[in-house]
């Protein structure tokens, strides 16, 4: 089956849609700095529903993310429905009401002297090229996996690259 331009437009814009309900849905993805895998670690991104080309995130001033520059973010759903890979640029964010929009008592626990805490960094992540897998493989797929068939035309229908 050929698809059109249209119809891999419209596919990456419902895996892009289905990519924002579930990272809204979940507390965590992974975080690293490019070229760097021992940065790697576990972050709370901030999700503004109006800012779909930037995340935010809070971090200590002894972070490696501290240095800013390119990193790269892993997603996994909680219900490993969906998996993304997707690249950004961490700056300093210093719109205060922003900090204050994301602001709770989940990121509060992190630093001992609340928002005056002089170790603490609020980061944005400008959002660039995404890679996004649906993990629903439906069950004619399963069944086909189980017999030893051939999924992987079905599957890529299931995945796109584009930008966030």
């Amino acid at each position: 089956m050929k698809h059109t331009t249209t119809d891999t437009a419209a596919k990456a814009d419902e895996l892009k849609q289905a990519f924002w309900r579930e990272l809204a849905g979940s507390p965590y993805l992974f975080l690293q700095r490019q070229g760097d895998s021992t940065s790697a670690v576990p972050m709370s991104p901030q999700l503004d529903k109006d800012a779909d080309s930037a995340i935010w995130f809070f971090t200590h001033k002894h972070s490696a993310f501290a240095a800013l520059g390119p990193v790269t973010a892993t997603f996994v759903s909680k219900g490993h429905d969906m998996f993304a890979r997707f690249d950004g640029t961490l700056t300093v964010e210093p719109d205060r009401a922003r900090f204050e929009q994301f602001w709770n008592n989940f990121v509060a626990a992190w630093y001992d002297q609340g928002k005056d805490d002089p170790d603490l960094l609020f980061l944005r992540m400008d959002l660039g090229r995404a890679e996004i897998w649906s993990g629903e493989m439906g069950l004619l797929d399963t069944a086909k996996m189980a017999l030893g068939m051939n999924v992987h035309d079905s599957a890529e229908e299931r995945h796109v690259q584009t930008a966030l």
